[in-house]
């Protein structure tokens, strides 16, 4: 069962927001921005603390209201943590967009560091396919194991004869140091 908690009520575009209301004209508390970009209410204080996330305004009890920016601000944060930059990283990162003079500085400063990291990605995919590859080998290598006698020893698995070549480094790196 899904719990909605309760969205205080805002005039949409109402004076001191600075992120907006959602699509409802309605400003968020925290959790209710948490439960939104599915991170943890103590992920988006983090957020704040660091400067990657800011407050539209407090409520009369002193909650942390948000507009609907704020969701995109959070799930972009997401994103560029899913590219492995760091909190520090993008905290940087915006500092040197809000320093830059002129639009298209900025847009050439994030232009580089996606281009970096999208040589790194591609890097990272060329990785992850040679170890799928390493490990559809040594699946399929020990797919034959099972024809082998129960009474071999395991110690002849490293020269195993039913295989008629040598087993992949997955395999083979189990019996590198037995004697």
């Amino acid at each position: 069962m899904t719990v909605k908690l309760p969205i205080a009520e805002t005039a949409p575009n109402a004076p001191g927001t600075d992120l907006g209301p959602d699509e409802d004209g309605k400003l968020l508390r925290v959790g209710d921005l948490a439960q939104r970009t599915q991170k943890t209410v103590r992920a988006l204080h983090l957020y704040e603390e660091l400067g990657l996330l800011k407050p539209s305004e407090r409520s009369k009890g002193g909650f942390r209201m948000y507009g609907g920016d704020a969701v995109l601000r959070v799930r972009w944060i997401s994103k560029l943590q899913d590219l492995n930059f760091t909190l520090p990283e993008i905290k940087e990162m915006l500092q040197e967009w809000e320093r830059s003079g002129s639009a298209p500085g900025a847009m050439h400063r994030i232009h580089e560091l996606y281009a970096q990291k999208l040589s790194e990605t591609r890097a990272q995919i060329t990785r992850l396919q040679a170890l799928e590859r390493e490990l559809v080998s040594s699946i399929t290598y020990l797919d034959t194991c099972e024809q082998c006698d129960p009474e071999r020893l395991i110690h002849s698995c490293s020269r195993c004869d039913l295989h008629g070549c040598n087993a992949p480094m997955l395999v083979a790196g189990l019996h590198s140091q037995q004697q």
